[in-house]
């Protein structure tokens, strides 16, 4: 009794001396920051989110104020026109020399199926020891999603030889390609910002964007020119119902025809049509003057569209949509690089962090292995309890089954490395081989945090490729805009041709030259009877001359005129595409806002990253210390089994929360690079090569460390040294 009241006289002392001094110290205002002096959200730092915000002026306007400072414009991916192999598919066969090749087929080359043979180079004593450079090089070389996205490059060059013959485009892929597996992992649990750890991988139609007027407007003409042409023979034997139209009973008649035809279209919105038809014929006909009968028609006409379709621009639009379409896939294309590369990073880093858990697990059985032997021998000279061997052989089993589900994760993960970066894994060596991770990320700071987020939000502007996409696709959106209102005009198109025409034959065998009313007697004419009757004879050769001659021209001008009434299809079209432009600019000011967010999101993961594995790297060096301690105790007595089994989990989990947090620093660090969408050129890797899979020179890529083994437990001392602030 008496010492429940001497405890309760001591807090009651303790709670009066805290009031007093509480009560003693004057209130104090809580401090002013001064003028000018930037706070820690300018410079990139961490803020209280209480804090009041300080007025600055706006650096990276996006709406297009003139009295603003604009945010930069993105820098066009560069080199225009990326290619994986040597052939320009905007271009065709040469018409001249050789115009047969135009009907010949293009081949496209035939993929590699096979591995480079800087796979195996890593191989030795059965095992692939890869440097995170290796993996970044050999997923430029192998990687399926980049080989796919490398085809499209050559796909959009053929939307642009189509536009150069006038016909509509086909379209072109604007996605990434994620068809490749992994990057996740359950032995990485921490890291991202507040917002977790996200990169976008949409490309432009996406995000709830139409595009079904993209193309519309009226039709151009076919540029490239048609020739036409019909080559036919008819024989036909007609019975008559009168002789009086062909002077016979039976009509026959022998029919040769060969046309032919010439149609082009022009960029002015201009179609020249040119058509040739000649016949032969020969009749057995008594009122038939020429058997055989030559016929020539030649005809060249003009149409010129006035209103809609008219002008250079409107039909030479599509050629400037497929070029802009060409630029958008090249930006793509360097999205799915960039995705790329940070999903293998992100696959290499759950590699490491599975191959280290796999090593702490094999450690953690080890510990409690020879806990459990050391029990044994106690219980034999009778110093420890049956219960105490049971708990250790219980925890051995735990432990044992925990490495187990660690391995066949280390296995799994390796699999999907191996799939990342090779094309074709039916090599048994290559398969079974387990991939040894040779590097660890360095905790080393980052540029980029010693920079202001308004910098960094500057650089993402300027480098993301999904506003180079967003802007090219807007301007798309306008040249459409223009040819939908186009075409709410009317069809005025004036026209004008020019004909001739020629005939002449021989003279008829079967003409009758019987002048009597009373008979139908046949009677042959005489040889020279056309010339008699100065009628004129000829070949071919004649008739066609008589074409050309101008002796029987025929030639018209004219317009045609086609108004719709109520115009109501032309309509919707136009203000369509109106709608899609204004949705293009919402998505474009709603990708800025993302893009900034997404950048103040990373750096706060940089931060909780690195602070996280200081606070794992304290927390799993006093563990080991604490066991230490505890088995000493244990050996000397004065501590149980179930304490030292207690430690050595609190080990093994102080361990796994260190790997955890290593690994997520570095998949966040690698996740800032692809928002900044400077990874290619902070690792030296030039476009050009990403787009061929041939590298001039191995990636370069800084903050790595070699692995290092764990430290073995800090010996305890009286004088710890100051606390690291």
């Amino acid at each position: 009794m008496l010492k429940h009241l001497q405890a309760a006289a001591c807090v009651a002392l303790t709670l009066a001396s805290a009031s007093a001094q509480m009560a003693a110290q004057p209130f104090q205002a809580a401090p002013q920051q001064q003028q000018g002096t930037p706070n820690a959200a300018q410079t990139g730092g961490q803020v209280s989110p209480t804090t009041p915000a300080t007025a600055v002026p706006v650096q990276n306007d996006t709406t297009g104020d003139p009295n603003l400072p604009q945010a930069p414009a993105p820098k066009l991916t560069e080199p225009l026109y990326l290619r994986p192999t040597t052939r320009d598919y905007t271009e065709g066969y040469r018409f001249l020399p050789n115009p047969l090749l135009d009907y010949k087929a293009i081949s496209y080359p035939g993929q590699r199926l096979t591995n480079t043979s800087d796979l195996r180079d890593l191989l030795h004593d059965g095992k692939i020891y890869m440097s995170l450079s290796d993996a970044v090089a050999l997923a430029l070389e192998n990687n399926y999603d980049i080989a796919v996205a490398r085809i499209n490059l050559d796909i959009a060059d053929t939307d642009i030889l189509r536009a150069k013959a006038g016909s509509t485009l086909r379209g072109v892929s604007t996605s990434i390609v994620d068809n490749t597996l992994g990057g996740t992992t359950t032995t990485i649990t921490t890291g991202g910002g507040p917002a977790g750890t996200t990169s976008s991988t949409a490309g432009t139609g996406a995000s709830g964007l139409v595009l079904s007027t993209n193309g519309g407007g009226p039709a151009p003409e076919v540029f490239d020119p048609v020739l036409t042409g019909t080559v036919s023979y008819e024989s036909s034997t007609t019975p008559q119902s009168t002789t009086v139209l062909t002077g016979t009973n039976t009509l026959n008649q022998k029919l040769f025809t060969w046309n032919a035809g010439y149609q082009q279209g022009f960029k002015t919105g201009t179609l020249l049509n040119v058509t040739f038809d000649n016949s032969r014929t020969g009749t057995n006909s008594e009122r038939s003057t020429y058997s055989p009968l030559y016929q020539n028609n030649f005809k060249a006409q003009l149409t010129q569209h006035l209103l809609q379709g008219f002008g250079l621009w409107l039909n030479t639009r599509f050629i400037v949509q497929a070029k802009n379409n060409r630029r958008i896939e090249d930006s793509v294309f360097r999205q799915q690089v960039l995705y790329t590369v940070n999903q293998v990073e992100n696959i290499y880093w759950a590699v490491v962090s599975a191959y280290e858990d796999e090593q702490a697990k094999e450690r953690a059985l080890q510990q409690s292995t020879q806990l459990a032997n050391d029990n044994r021998k106690q219980l034999q000279i009778g110093t420890l309890a049956p219960l105490d061997v049971v708990n250790s052989d219980s925890t051995v089993a735990t432990d044992k089954q925990s490495l187990i589900t660690s391995q066949t994760n280390l296995e799994y993960q390796q699999l999907l490395l191996k799939q990342a970066v090779a094309r074709n894994l039916n090599d048994p060596e290559l398969t079974h081989a387990p991939v040894v991770p040779t590097d660890r990320a360095g905790l080393g700071r980052l540029p980029e945090e010693d920079m202001q987020v308004e910098d960094l939000v500057r650089e993402a502007y300027e480098n993301n490729p999904q506003i180079e996409q967003a802007m090219l696709n807007m301007k798309n959106n306008k040249i459409t805009i223009r040819a939908e209102k186009n075409g709410l005009l009317p069809v005025v198109d004036a026209y004008g041709f020019y004909a001739g025409s020629g005939l002449t034959g021989s003279q008829n065998p079967s003409l009758n030259c019987n002048t009597s009313t009373t008979t139908n007697t046949f009677v042959p004419c005489a040889s020279n009877y056309y010339q008699q009757q100065n009628i004129p004879t000829g070949g071919y050769g004649s008739s066609l001359s008589n074409s050309f001659s101008g002796k029987a021209p025929d030639w018209s001008v004219g317009v045609n005129i086609s108004v719709p009434l109520r115009n109501r299809a032309a309509q919707a079209d136009q203000v369509r595409s109106q709608m899609e432009l204004r949705q293009s600019e919402m998505r474009l000011q709603q990708l800025y806002t993302q893009i900034r967010i997404q950048v103040v999101n990373a750096m706060y993961a940089i931060t909780n990253d690195r602070a996280s594995v200081v606070s794992a790297q304290s927390a799993r060096d006093y563990q080991a210390q604490a066991l230490e301690a505890e088995q000493k105790k244990y050996r000397l007595g004065a501590s149980t089994t179930a304490n030292v089994l207690q430690q050595e989990r609190n080990l093994a989990t102080a361990e796994n929360t260190l790997i955890s947090a290593n690994s997520a620093f570095a998949r966040d660090r690698s996740s800032l690079n692809q928002l900044l969408a400077n990874t290619l050129d902070r690792y030296g890797i030039t476009l050009q090569d990403a787009t061929t899979g041939n590298l001039a020179q191995r990636p370069v890529i800084p903050g790595l460390t070699p692995p290092v083994p764990p430290a073995p437990p800090k010996p305890l001392t009286a004088d710890p040294g100051p606390l690291q602030q």
